[in-house]
């Protein structure tokens, strides 16, 4: 369900004021609990009970609950596990002659209705339960994701395939609705990428969730060609052209917002090799306050972005959310008297009042060549993308020394090596000395399960991996996920980052003036008091917000 829906039908009704919601998403963020768990907690509605019959009556529509309940299978057999599951609807009646009754996981999508009544034919009318009892349901009543899938590759196991290429197949029913649920399913599990992946013998399909690969249930090898080659339409890609690499995008509504997803195929030897990845359209909403900060790191940026000029550098991996950062600093100074540009490959947030260009390099429209203009745009502040080269890294010093400020990303392992990284790329270390900010190195970490959140016992081995000094871990609690079905079997459910500010003071900035290798200028902000990365992750460690393992595997 849409939360910023689900909050304006209480605020509509008078229930909660607009200052109260705001505190409540970002509980929401903190806590990875529902909205109706946080309103109960910030006591809005007392029970369950209530946040559901107030969404009953917004949409005229009578709340039931489903503790007990068998649907008639007169009703079910209305809709296929595919189409239950792919529209979260569970069918509780049918009456012939007037239509079917259904409850929805979110009654205050119209367009489900809409996709419904076509699907099936039928009228359709509207029950309101809690969205946990009808995923129980239909997991009851229609199998899991996997028998939605298994209704599906049914039909397509029973298709033959007339095209080398699977082009005269791409238009296929079962092909369409089984690319469509592939891709809503990776929606709703907050997937990041999609990867098709054609293979000799088999055809894998895998979701990236919270930095984590997870496999699905696979097409059959056969039926590869026309599944990617469905893909490549919907991205208004050249399915003719299957030997060079192709990049395109799709645009899908999915429930009341638009879902963005940059594609990108690969040939490969045994076919083409498709990545969607997946482009939150809804960060609009993006807030420092919703980032998990330490109020130090959080003052520090806030003075930052509001400095008149200079460069702000964040580095990490990709997947790192180096650009969510950025975005959520450029939101606290998207003010009517600042002008903001951003040069980016691709957009990926669009955001109210920043004027935003993409990359096109095949026609010229290079990151150097933006920023060049740019200058001839009188603005106050610039979001480079990324700075990948001598000439962007010299125009953005240049745009910084003559009273802009400028904030981009590098790809480095820690804060120090962003400083060798752009002497390497031709940079003169005074110049970089004379205009460089700080520098903030990011890792995204999973957090535990606050469902199955558990605590135990990490071995020896672990503990002496993670190099900490044994006196401080005297009568320290840790914790780890027990693995429940919120957190789909792992144990972690959602992402924070860990960070290593490497802040441009004078001692450092003379050691950068001497060119000194990044070991030293890491040693010397480390005697300055900088946190390092993973000194930040121990100390989520403590915390009890993420496990051992997860620093481990990112510092």
């Amino acid at each position: 369900m849409d939360t910023d829906v689900a909050l304006e039908v209480f605020i509509n009704n008078g229930m909660l004021e607009k200052s109260v919601a705001k505190d409540i998403k970002e509980e929401m963020s903190n806590s990875g609990k529902d909205l109706w768990e946080t309103l109960i907690d910030f006591g809005i509605i007392s029970a369950p009970e209530d946040f559901w019959n107030v969404i009953a009556t917004e949409v005229g529509a009578q709340y039931i609950t489903l503790e007990g309940f068998t649907p008639p299978q007169e009703a079910l057999s209305k809709l296929t596990a595919a189409q239950a599951r792919l529209h979260g609807a569970l069918p509780v009646e049918y009456r012939p002659g007037e239509g079917l009754y259904v409850c929805l996981e979110d009654p205050l999508n119209p367009q489900t209705v809409d996709d419904l009544r076509v699907a099936c034919g039928e009228d359709i009318y509207l029950y309101v339960a809690a969205d946990y009892e009808v995923r129980a349901r239909l997991q009851e009543c229609y199998g899991g994701a996997e028998a939605a899938m298994g209704d599906l590759l049914d039909e397509m196991n029973a298709m033959s395939v007339g095209s080398k290429d699977g082009s005269e197949e791409a238009n296929a029913a079962p092909v369409i609705k089984f690319v469509n649920l592939v891709i809503h399913q990776a929606i709703k599990e907050r997937a990041s990428d999609i990867h098709l992946e054609p293979f000799e013998k088999e055809f894998k399909i895998r979701y990236r969730v919270d930095g984590a690969l997870y496999e699905m249930a696979p097409p059959p090898v056969h039926l590869a060609n026309p599944v990617i080659s469905r893909v490549k339409v919907m991205a208004g890609m050249n399915i003719a052209e299957r030997r060079v690499p192709q990049d395109g995008r799709i645009v899908m509504k999915v429930g009341k917002s638009s879902v963005d997803m940059r594609v990108n195929s690969l040939p490969t030897q045994y076919g083409e090799s498709v990545v969607m990845r997946v482009l939150d359209r809804n960060a609009v909403n993006l807030d420092l306050n919703n980032l998990n900060l330490s109020p130090k790191l959080h003052e520090y940026i806030l003075d930052t972005v509001n400095k008149p000029n200079g460069i702000f550098v964040v580095t990490g991996p990709t997947g790192s959310g180096k650009t969510t950062t950025l975005y959520a600093a450029l939101r606290e100074v998207n003010t009517i008297d600042a002008k903001v540009l951003t040069a980016e490959d691709p957009v990926e947030y669009d955001i109210d009042g920043i004027v935003q260009v993409p990359i096109h390099e095949g026609i010229g429209v290079t990151f150097p060549r933006v920023l060049r203009a740019f200058l001839r745009q009188d603005p106050d502040r610039i979001l480079v993308g990324e700075i990948r080269d001598k000439d962007t890294a010299q125009i953005a010093i240049q745009a910084a020394l003559t009273g802009h400020l400028v904030l981009s990303t590098l790809h480095t392992n820690d804060a120090a090596g962003a400083v060798t990284r752009f002497v390497d790329m031709g940079v003169q270390p005074f110049l970089l000395s004379a205009t460089i900010i700080g520098i903030l190195a990011q890792r995204l970490v999973r957090t535990i399960c606050p469902y199955c959140k558990t605590p135990y016992k990490p071995s020896n081995v672990l503990l002496q991996q993670l190099g900490v000094n044994p006196a401080l871990l005297q009568g320290q609690q840790f914790y780890t996920g027990a693995r429940c079905d919120k957190c789909a079997n792992t144990g972690y459910k959602g992402r924070k980052g860990i960070h290593e500010l490497l802040h441009a003071s004078d001692p450092i900035k003379e050691l950068i003036t001497q060119n000194v290798p990044s070991i030293v200028l890491k040693q010397k902000a480390i005697e300055l008091g900088m946190t390092t990365l993973r000194e930040d992750g121990i100390q989520n460690i403590f915390d009890g917000n993420t496990t051992i393992e997860e620093v481990l595997k990112y510092t």
